[in-house]
């Protein structure tokens, strides 16, 4: 049932774009601040351990609603839900939304929304540079498919439509924490911000670690192999990385190997970051397709058993 129910909410999630506004959930943000002030009062606490319970309590409603509704109707409401809390775990942007926007934002040339379009894909500080930018955009959208998209997958297929929302819940905190951190720097209670950020990046980078090395094995199947098993396998100095930071360090290092993209001499700089970003959103979506068929054969398997 959890694999027909994703093989649908796929497909609803690439035909319903006009919704995707919906998943953006900016109501939890509210939510989410008042358990962080909560957080304040027991700082005594590891910071591990009301970022859990702020988790717990937003997939709490979900859990109720599955566990008393979904096996009304024969089953039918359980697919329902399942494809209903699919849609609103993926996300919440849309990578290839954002890679067009970067793209309109290129051929432009209007530097203002090259940068805002370049900053919602890397979710982060944009090199000055312009090729720097563009390096770090294709890779940002390798490291952001799997956080999006194959990671929910993952936990979907996995344990069920509770454990994708809730991996989308701890990045939600994630979020929101790192937003908290970096507005309070100055204050107070910036050291429990920064303490409550650090818990959210790690347990979030927890449950991202094997989806991560499945994407990376993804991004080999769905490129160029020998290039992006090769940087799988080159030796690293992260010793001092956090999990989060070497999922990521893998994704993009693994991403843009499989892409094998050399700069020609006779491209400007716009349309190198167009096929770069048009690139990476294809190594993306040729995963996705690979995964698709991997989890239609499953389902298939299990239908015929």
């Amino acid at each position: 049932m959890n694999l027909i129910a994703l093989l649908i909410g796929l497909v609803v999630e690439r035909l319903a774009t006009q919704l995707f506004h919906w998943r953006r959930m900016r109501w939890l943000d509210r939510i989410i601040d008042f358990g962080f002030r909560q957080a304040e009062r027991i700082a005594n606490w590891p910071a591990l351990i009301p970022v859990v319970l702020l988790a717990v309590a937003l997939v709490l409603p979900v859990f109720l609603v599955i566990f008393g509704l979904g096996g009304t109707l024969a089953g039918f409401t359980y697919l329902i839900l399942a494809i209903v809390v699919l849609f609103f775990s993926l996300g919440p942007q849309d990578i290839g939304e954002e890679v067009d926007a970067y793209c309109k934002a290129l051929e432009s040339e209007d530097a203002k929304a090259i940068h805002n379009a370049a900053k919602a894909i890397v979710e982060g500080d944009v090199p000055a540079d312009a090729r720097e930018s563009i390096h770090r955009v294709e890779a940002s959208v390798c490291v952001q498919a799997n956080n999006r998209l194959f990671a929910v997958v993952f936990w979907f297929v996995l344990l069920g439509p509770l454990a994708a929302w809730a991996y989308r819940v701890t990045d939600l905190i994630r979020r929101r924490a790192v937003f908290t951190a970096s507005r309070e720097t100055e204050t107070e209670g910036a050291a429990n911000a920064a303490a409550v950020r650090d818990a959210a990046v790690m347990l979030h980078g927890w449950l991202a670690w094997i989806p991560a090395r499945l994407s990376a094995v993804g991004y080999a199947a769905a490129g160029h192999f020998d290039e992006a098993i090769a940087a799988m396998r080159a030796p690293t100095e992260e010793r001092d990385a956090t999990t989060s930071e070497q999922n990521e360090h893998l994704l993009a290092r693994v991403g843009t190997a499989a892409l094998a993209l050399n700069d020609k001499p006779d491209e400007t700089i716009t349309e190198r970051g167009v096929r770069g970003a048009i690139s990476a959103n294809r190594l993306v979506f040729r995963q996705l397709i690979i995964w698709a068929v991997i989890i239609s054969a499953m389902t298939l398997y299990g239908l015929t058993r």
